[in-house]
């Protein structure tokens, strides 16, 4: 395994991680998921990613389930958790999601209990609040480091300036900014971390947990004939999931479909499969601390970790061929003077 500073942070995290969103505590058993949880423990994945609205809080259940049956010592783990939406849809949503003062330290609270953890050490916005101030919500944050709830705290799906007003007020005010942010990122979507970011990394230093690196698994291949019936894509039951390559437009889709099937000649160049390319491809960037992969199965978690042998094999050279076939490399970004 190889492991990555958060950004400019000194906590080090490893380059794939696990994650539970659609996953655990939802589409995956109890056993299937304690087991790919030990697999990924046992091949260095230090770094487990949740939310509180992750299966309605179940996530968190069955991640904090899995370190007690196994025994890991708590300082050999890196836990995160999010905070935004709540988590039981049938609870009065007022005060239940956002992030006013109110919901941060009450949710915060409830993960801690779900996870039977004293703290977490990444606890992230996981959407923008521009209901409530944002002075509100830097104080707030600060508060859960300052209680020793949390050791970091960052953003997740935020625009580049929301992030940079958050550091503002916690300049103006003495305080912790955002570490880091969590964006979807891929070959397929790479305008927001590679051009609207860029700045926050010089200025900040910002550091990315990066989810969706395989594009809801587009990208490693399985598409190429069409949908099939045991899919992420195929099932119905995530509205966020659901009927996406039908809103996306059958041209559209067919057209992706075929760009990244001429992904293929390139990983058989590099023997590797798609999937560990395109993991590959999104850590090659130096500005990704860590990739957050999904597995329903412990194989599916040691494919994932076979990503960190192909990264040196990306070359320049190999590097420009797939942008040539992607098509999509946002324009550079201009010095600003």
């Amino acid at each position: 395994m190889q492991y990555r500073f958060l950004g400019r942070s000194g906590l080090q995290v490893s380059a794939i991680s696990l994650g539970g969103w659609l996953t655990y505590g939802g589409h995956v058993d109890e056993e299937n998921t304690f087991a790919c949880m030990k697999a990924a423990y046992d091949n260095g994945i230090n770094f487990f990613d949740c939310a509180e609205g992750y299966a309605g809080g179940k996530s968190e259940e069955v991640m904090g389930q899995a370190i007690k049956k196994y025994g890991w010592k708590r300082n050999d783990l890196v836990i995160s958790t999010k905070l935004y939406w709540g988590t039981a849809f049938g609870d009065n949503p007022v005060n239940n999601k956002g992030l006013s003062r109110k919901h941060i330290i009450e949710g915060m609270n409830a993960s801690l209990k779900r996870l039977d953890l004293e703290y977490v050490d990444l606890i992230f916005a996981h959407r923008p609040d521009r209901q409530t101030p944002m002075e509100e919500t830097v104080r707030a944050f600060n508060h859960l480091i300052d209680t020793g709830k949390a050791f970091y705290w960052g953003t997740s799906q935020w625009d580049a300036d929301e992030i940079a007003s958050a550091w503002r007020y916690a300049d103006k005010l003495g305080l912790i900014g955002p570490v880091m942010e969590q964006p979807k990122y891929n070959a397929l979507d790479r305008e927001k971390v590679e051009l609207e970011y860029a700045h926050l990394f010089r200025e900040n230093g910002m550091g990315l947990t990066v989810w969706s690196p395989l594009a809801q698994g587009i990208l490693t291949g399985k598409y190429k004939d069409g949908i099939p019936d045991d899919s992420r894509f195929a099932q119905n039951q995530v509205e966020f999931i659901a009927g996406y390559w039908k809103r996306t437009g059958k041209s559209d889709w067919d057209q992706v479909v075929q760009r990244v099937n001429k992904l293929q000649p390139i990983a058989d160049e590099l023997g590797v499969k798609m999937s560990a390319l395109a993991l590959a491809w999104v850590l090659k960037n130096p500005n990704v601390s860590t990739a957050i992969t999904g597995a329903s199965s412990p194989a599916q978690v040691l494919e994932n970790v076979k990503a960190i042998e192909v990264i040196d094999k990306l070359t320049p050279e190999i590097m420009d061929k797939i942008d040539k076939i992607l098509e999509n490399k946002p324009p550079a970004v201009t010095p600003r003077f």
